[in-house]
């Protein structure tokens, strides 16, 4: 028997946490509720997670941070809970690994919807990774890449976590190995709809990216920059 999805509701406000906890649960999802970061890390210690709804605006260590944090370590989605006023904080969490976000005051059934389709395009995603890379990890310079633990591995055996968006990002380079990507084609391919809110960080997620995986970033020779063209992914991709 197929096991429901399990969702962590964290928000530092118990009506909120009560209220989404409850419509969820009457929507057939399995749901752990939290009122700070630190109770998140304790469940995700205990209970296999698979959604994390998560508030920004908390006392203490907010969501921003929170997300940081976790993103380090794993890649379980993430949608951000903002206020109207909130739109920095919440370019920064989509930059930094977040998968969708609602502004509050929401309606419920559009949440429900949001995690419908995060939940619907993260299963999307393993079987397009699946049906396209034909196995598990992809080698390229001296980096191995984990699709199932959105890792990189060098050649030391050290494991280097990598931000949903990060993972999102490489993925479009190793799919398209050689091919100049505009920067139209990488906000597609890594935001689809919030493709607005990542439109003046896409540089900044590449930057980063070579940050990971260049030797000098400041010279690098596996993401090219074509000018007025975008970028290419110029090393060997060995598929395995």
């Amino acid at each position: 028997m197929e096991t429901s999805p399990h969702i962590a509701v964290v928000d530092d406000h118990h009506d909120i946490r009560d209220l989404v906890g409850q419509y969820l649960t009457r929507h057939g999802y399995r749901v752990s509720l939290a009122e700070s970061g630190q109770m998140l890390r304790d469940l995700l210690g205990r209970e296999a997670i698979d959604l994390i709804v998560l508030d920004i605006m908390m006392p203490g260590e907010d969501g921003i941070s929170i997300c940081r944090h976790l993103r380090a370590s794993i890649s379980t989605p993430i949608i951000f809970l903002t206020a109207m006023s909130e739109d920095t904080d919440r370019i920064v969490g989509l930059e930094i690994g977040a998968d969708d976000y609602l502004v509050k005051p929401f309606n419920p059934r559009e949440l429900l919807a949001r995690v419908r389709a995060v939940l619907r395009r993260g299963q999307g995603a393993s079987t397009r990774d699946s049906d396209a890379i034909k196995g598990n990890t992809v080698r390229f310079n001296q980096w191995t890449l984990d699709f199932a633990r959105q890792e990189l591995t060098g050649t030391d055996g050290i494991g280097l976590a990598l931000s949903t968006v990060e993972f999102r990002l490489l993925k479009a380079f190793l799919d398209h190995p050689g091919m100049v990507l505009s920067r139209d084609q990488l906000l597609d391919l890594t935001a689809g709809r919030m493709a607005d809110a990542f439109d003046r960080s896409i540089d900044n997620q590449v930057s980063r990216l070579r940050k990971k995986v260049e030797t000098d970033p400041k010279n690098p020779s596996i993401i090219k920059t074509h000018w007025g063209g975008g970028y290419s992914f110029s090393a060997s991709v060995v598929k395995s």
